[in-house]
């Protein structure tokens, strides 16, 4: 299995995922830069992500939407505020509207994943800090770890 552990932290206001890859760093790096791949597995197989905009760069934006196995879209963003290639990606997440604009009425939450290699494998690690601990139970209860976990083991076909 890809997924090592989930972890909420009610205490840190965090969620934890680690995951680890029989592939190099450079190659784990590429299904978060490349937008054709991150269509491959960010959002669990029976919501597959459609990225309509992917400005990959410090103060870019992703604009994408999940559409589930109705044909109903959930769409959403990303901010990238820090990218260290082959390292580290730091980003704004969020819920969107029809229109693209942040759902106010959704949480936010910033995202960092850290790529680190070591005896040809890559471990990556993903820590979500929420704004507070009912917006942590509110994803936790939509069912974010999951979905997570169900994401992130997509990725070894890409691999």
């Amino acid at each position: 299995m890809t997924v090592i552990s989930t972890t909420p932290d009610r205490e840190k206001l965090e969620m934890t995922v680690v995951a680890e890859f029989d592939a190099s760093v450079d190659q784990v790096w590429q299904v978060w830069e490349d937008p054709r791949k991150l269509e491959k597995w960010w959002g669990p197989p029976t919501w597959p992500a459609t990225f309509t905009t992917f400005e990959f760069t410090e103060g870019g934006k992703a604009e994408y939407h999940m559409t589930g196995p109705e044909g109903e879209k959930a769409p959403g963003y990303w901010r990238f505020e820090a990218i260290e290639e082959n390292r580290r990606i730091r980003l704004l997440d969020g819920f969107a509207t029809e229109d693209g604009s942040p759902n106010d009425q959704m949480p936010n939450m910033v995202m960092e994943m850290t790529l680190d290699e070591a005896g040809g494998k890559t471990k990556m690690t993903t820590v979500t800090k929420f704004n507070s601990l009912e917006e942590l139970e509110q994803l936790l209860e939509m069912g974010m770890d999951e979905g997570m976990t169900l994401a992130m083991g997509q990725i070894d076909d890409l691999l």
